[in-house]
């Protein structure tokens, strides 16, 4: 019996042992003279508010898109005719152009003038043939003119005139494009930024530029006019462009026949800050369905930005198409603007 009293008593300090280690474990570092009770209050600590750090102002701004930059960026912009037919799609490089003409050649489809001023894409393409507007178009800009083939016209326009441009079919030209095996002729023509100012070198073109002088809304400044929040542009045809308005980012997300249009290399959607839409004078002069196109107006038209779009009248004046109402430039928001030349029976909607 003893030894069973023996037993039984050392079992019971060793579960006390072990009860008070695991309750007192938590605290077994504290100092004996610490207040074992801490009060779930906070302290009162004074805290000092540090000041929000604002980014310095940059300096300049992009010619063409009106954003904030910190080298002042005068180097001649390229414009470069991209095609936009089915099997050219998706296209390369047009998420980086400034700005973006889009205007019918033959047929019902477009081609793109894009002018690459402010930043430099390894790929841009698929390059195709120029008309004459698309030259009136560049010459205004004062850019070079890069194109892969010419009508009749814009080839006679383009050599006995004063003109910066090289195109593929010209003499040596070809060296300042590539044929991607990708794409079947005439669908894989590409140029880049780096080819377009070798080309300007080699051939002893000026590349100094003097450029035009736009209006652009400051950070406090928001558009005025009726919501339109869809933009749709219906050019011949079936041939539909919409629009559709990203109030987080302030952008319209660009589609072609439904489909979101999007760039070939990285995936990244088109997006227009402004959305300009002139209506003009469209002939057909042959067989082959080529076109005499009003691209100096003056005309009627729509200018559609940060989700509101107002009736404008349009010119070619210094340099691009500019927007006007009562007689007043309007501004433009920050960003890529892309402008459509449209037939004037062209079907415009605003949703």
């Amino acid at each position: 019996m003893k030894r069973a009293r023996r037993w039984i008593t050392g079992w019971l300090v060793l579960v006390l042992a072990f009860t008070v280690a695991a309750c007192g474990g938590k605290n077994a570092n504290i100092p004996e003279d610490t207040p074992q009770h801490i009060s779930s209050e906070p302290e009162d600590v004074d805290v000092v508010a540090k000041e929000p750090v604002e980014e310095p102002a940059k300096p300049y701004r992009e010619p063409l898109t009106g954003r904030p930059t910190d080298v002042e960026k005068l180097d001649r912009p390229a414009a470069v005719i991209v095609e936009n037919q089915f099997h050219a799609r998706p296209q390369s490089g047009l998420h980086l152009a400034d700005i973006v003409y889009e205007i019918l050649a033959e047929g019902d489809i477009t081609r793109f003038v894009a002018f690459y001023q402010s930043q430099a894409p390894d790929i841009i393409g698929p390059v195709r043939s120029i008309r004459p507007y698309f030259i009136q178009l560049s010459h205004a800009m004062d850019a070079l003119i890069y194109a892969a083939g010419w009508s009749p016209a814009a080839k006679e326009m383009l050599l006995n005139g004063q003109y910066a441009f090289v195109n593929e079919v010209h003499g040596g030209d070809h060296v300042y494009f590539w044929r991607s095996k990708e794409r079947k002729a005439p669908h894989n023509v590409y140029t880049s930024m780096e080819n377009i100012r070798k080309g300007a070198q080699d051939k002893k073109y000026r590349t100094e530029w003097q450029p035009p002088e736009l209006p652009f809304y400051g950070e406090n400044e928001q558009p005025e006019g009726n919501g339109a929040q869809t933009v749709g542009i219906r050019y011949i045809g079936s041939y539909r462009v919409t629009y559709e308005y990203d109030a987080a980012e302030g952008v319209y997300l660009r589609s072609m026949e439904g489909e979101p249009h999007t760039d070939k290399e990285t995936g990244t959607r088109l997006t227009a800050a402004n959305v300009l839409i002139c209506r003009t004078d469209h002939r057909i002069l042959d067989k082959e369905g080529r076109r005499e196109i009003n691209v100096k107006g003056p005309g009627s038209g729509y200018l559609a930005q940060g989700g509101k779009m107002r009736e404008i009248t349009w010119e070619l004046k210094d340099g691009l198409i500019r927007a006007y109402a009562d007689g007043v430039e309007l501004k433009l928001v920050p960003g890529q603007t892309w402008i459509h030349v449209v037939p004037q029976n062209a079907e415009v909607t605003f949703e």
